[in-house]
């Protein structure tokens, strides 16, 4: 009966890079997934809220935005997974876990961009620190997802930050 439910179990990962590496990877995808997770609910809250002469500019960039990281975050999360970890969640986790505060009640629309800019370079600074990890354990799925989430969160930042410059 032994040697079934051993047949049957799952096999230890082996997947080329080292269980400590792959600790350290899933932590700082941790990390990003929690920022990212704070982040599109600031995106969605400030959508909701958004007032002012550029509201239908605001409200609609905001939607596309909070759309984009919704989809993101089931992305970290399953690399998290396939890295053999438990993908992080919860309000109070992500707030152990995120560099990005939350808002101050609801912000003046142009007040909004600026915490979004903030918010989006924060993610990049997380991002970053993860990407050395991966590129060190040769993590090339792990890599590709970070490069293709600094590349969009850089993007959305110069962005919102052109709306700030006069």
């Amino acid at each position: 009966m032994a040697a079934k439910a051993s047949a049957t179990a799952a096999p230890p990962i082996d997947i080329g890079i080292p269980a400590e590496q792959r600790s350290q990877i899933a932590e700082g995808l941790g990390r990003v997934l929690a920022d990212s997770t704070v982040l599109y609910a600031k995106t969605h809250g400030f959508h909701w809220n958004v007032t002012g002469p550029m509201f239908n500019t605001l409200h609609l960039m905001f939607m596309e935005q909070y759309t984009e990281l919704w989809t993101a975050l089931d992305e970290i999360a399953e690399r998290i997974r396939a890295l053999g970890h438990k993908a992080p969640f919860g309000g109070k986790i992500y707030g152990s876990l995120s560099s990005i505060p939350e808002s101050e009640g609801v912000p003046a629309a142009m007040a909004m961009v600026r915490e979004l800019v903030e918010g989006h370079e924060a993610v990049a600074r997380t991002i970053r620190g993860v990407f050395a990890i991966a590129d060190e354990a040769n993590d090339q799925p792990t890599a590709d997802l970070l490069t293709q989430r600094l590349q969009i969160h850089e993007k959305t930042a110069w962005m919102l930050r052109s709306l700030l410059e006069s």
